[in-house]
């Protein structure tokens, strides 16, 4: 496709030897060690704006984030049949950092029995806990320092809060006097226990992506960051990945040439854009008049989330919670010393459990306290004071979809969640479980001393039954969707181990839309280590030897 070419509305200005679709958790790590080699020309495109938001950067904005559409696409489900027919609300960073630029930052790896799945979902060692934990350390930039288990240098600030409210110790004291054991490393030896997470934060600001990695090189001249562009379609010709065709004003299009391009646009955007681009389940692209280049019926599929059930109490203590903070006192503060509440991920603390209901040695549930009433993700300002307890089900059975509703790339997809959609209703009782072991700790008497009246559930619970109808009538994601364009060596899967779109050259997604399975946590940390894995399947220069610096002792 020579750069003059291009049809009656469209221009093509350029060539690069990498476009990265979407400057998210994945693609700017990728921008970062891809354009390290100076004769490598990198251009990496965002819907979103910049992340200019002073929101962005004090980590208490985040409070504030849900409302501001213009950095968050906003996503909402279709409706869901398990939970009572409504449309759950989906929050999705669109702003240079992605969803690391609007999350709660807590930085959780997961477990080696994750990886060693995902070895085997993708009949690759290379994918295995100890081959993917020096990804993991060659990001890492820990406070706590160097250890077989962490690393210091990396782009990526990881550190303890600098401030967390009394009200997180105290959950921390309730679920060691309910028999839990205290945790200060979820990343280390051991998961299972409660403490206060570390979170993607350097100096009491948030360390997203786009801090981290993006802003470092944003100089160098082999790199273009473009904002404010819609991607509308990977261009195809004979069976290979050569440019990609973006959204130009209200008529015109632009093409751009491409050695490879990187699709990096989530879970929810990524697959979209895979079947926008002829590359998908071929009975639903005809149904939208899209043509097929190659039928991948799994993109879109094999959705998974974590699903999420808050139980919350009112305070008898006023001005313990978050809830009603001198936001103005708490921003000045945070400006001047980057400490107090502004410098709290308001998920301080947290834990995760090996229930009785496991079915392997990992844990299965895992708990997010918050030192505030939260209810419909904060979007809902309830009255008072109080506090809540997020649990959710690690390992869901259950499998949604994803699907066009449109051939117009500037309209959301159909998101079929389908939680708790698993025949057996595996699901539901691990869901139970994680609400009666959330009300087993509130129910300690380090709360005595604060605790007021129940607020969700309105009253106490006692059967299976009572449980079921409010797990139907509040559960809500915890913001970890994964699985969509799947990594695999089995025939169904859309890209392989090495992340290459499958029956396409020249075409790879890096995002967590790869996930064979759900991590036993948070997913942010997890797609980071996606995107310096794929970095060197890429060929970047000087890789191996960083890596050699960074091994675990034996």
């Amino acid at each position: 496709m020579p750069a003059s070419v291009g049809r009656a509305g469209e221009s093509c200005l350029d060539n690069y030897d990498y476009v990265i679709v979407g400057a998210g958790s994945a693609g700017c790590v990728l921008a970062n060690r891809l354009s390290a080699n100076p004769a490598t020309r990198v251009l990496l495109l965002e819907a979103g704006p910049s992340d200019w938001s002073p929101l962005i950067h004090m980590p208490a904005g985040l409070a504030q984030l849900a409302r501001q559409r213009a950095v968050n696409w906003g996503y909402e489900t279709e409706p869901e049949p398990a939970l009572g027919q409504r449309r759950l609300w989906w929050p999705r960073g669109k702003t240079l950092g992605g969803s690391s630029s609007i999350n709660a930052m807590c930085y959780i790896r997961g477990v080696p029995a994750d990886y060693n799945g995902w070895a085997e979902a993708s009949g690759d060692a290379r994918w295995s806990w100890q081959q993917v934990l020096p990804w993991f350390l060659r990001s890492e930039d820990n406070s706590r320092g160097a250890s077989a288990l962490h690393a210091v240098g990396g782009p990526l600030g990881v550190s303890d809060l600098r401030y967390h409210n009394p009200l997180s110790d105290t959950f921390i004291e309730a679920a060691t006097s309910a028999g839990h054991a205290r945790n200060d490393d979820f990343n280390g030896a051991q998961q299972a226990g409660f403490g206060l997470y570390q979170v993607t934060q350097r100096g009491g600001a948030r360390c997203s992506t786009a801090t981290g990695f993006l802003k470092p090189v944003r100089e160098r001249v082999n790199l273009t960051v473009r904002t404010g562009v819609l991607v509308e379609r990977v261009l195809l010709d004979r069976g290979r990945a050569v440019g990609v065709q973006l959204r130009r004003g209200r008529h015109g299009s632009e093409r751009i040439e491409a050695g490879e391009v990187l699709v990096c646009g989530g879970t929810i955007n990524s697959p979209q854009l895979l079947m926008l681009s002829w590359l998908g389940p071929a009975e639903h692209l005809r149904e939208h008049r899209v043509a097929v280049v190659a039928d991948l019926p799994d993109v879109g599929g094999e959705l998974q989330d974590h699903l999420d059930i808050c139980t919350v109490v009112g305070s008898r203590q006023k001005h313990l919670t978050y809830d009603h903070l001198n936001q103005l006192g708490t921003a000045i503060r945070w400006w001047r010393h980057r400490d107090g509440p502004g410098a709290s991920n308001i998920a301080e603390a947290g834990g995760f459990v090996r229930s009785a209901l496991a079915e392997d040695e990992r844990c299965d549930i895992q708990f997010h306290f918050v030192p505030a009433q939260l209810d419909d993700h904060g979007r809902h300002r309830l009255p008072g004071d109080g506090y809540t307890v997020h649990a959710c089900y690690l390992h869901p059975r259950s499998r949604g979809r994803l699907r066009l509703s449109s051939a117009d790339p500037a309209r959301p997809v159909a998101i079929h969640a389908n939680y708790l959609g698993d025949a057996e209703g595996h699901d539901l009782k691990r869901m139970i479980e994680a609400a009666r072991l959330s009300r087993e700790i509130l129910a300690q008497a380090a709360f005595d001393y604060c605790r007021g009246e129940p607020v969700f559930p309105e009253r106490e619970l006692d059967t299976d039954h009572e449980y079921i109808e409010f797990i139907r009538r509040k559960a809500e994601t915890v913001y970890h969707p994964v699985g969509s364009c799947r990594m695999g060596c089995d025939d169904r899967a859309v890209v392989d181990n090495e992340l290459r779109v499958r029956g396409v050259e020249g075409l790879r997604v890096v995002d967590a839309s790869i996930m064979p399975s759900l991590p036993t946590g948070n997913t942010n940390a997890p797609t980071i280590m996606i995107a310096e894995r794929a970095s060197a399947l890429l060929g970047t220069e000087g890789v191996k030897s960083r890596l050699n610096a960074l091994r675990p002792m034996a």
